[in-house]
């Protein structure tokens, strides 16, 4: 399943750095850690469970950066199943 635009234009914006940020998206809740500088770097997308994990899928990103900072590659790859 490849994440789409509406979902990528929440997932691009920067948030606090090193935080669990947690919110809904139609249907879907949507919860993702930052990295050191804001950047959503792990997603887990589905539906919140009562014990609060989600059961869905889990994506983590790939940032690369060149040696001045500047992100020269951005991808989300699909890392199966978030919960059993």
């Amino acid at each position: 399943m490849e994440l789409k635009a509406p979902i990528l234009q929440i997932l691009n914006k920067n948030y606090p750095p090193d935080q669990v940020v947690q919110t809904t998206f139609k249907k879907y809740d949507l919860v993702f850690k930052t990295d050191t500088e804001g950047n959503p770097i792990l997603l887990f997308l589905g539906q919140m469970q009562s014990n609060g994990h989600i059961r869905g899928e889990r994506y983590a990103r790939r940032l690369v950066r060149d040696q001045s900072g500047q992100i020269i590659k951005d991808h989300w790859d699909h890392k199966g199943k978030a919960t059993p």
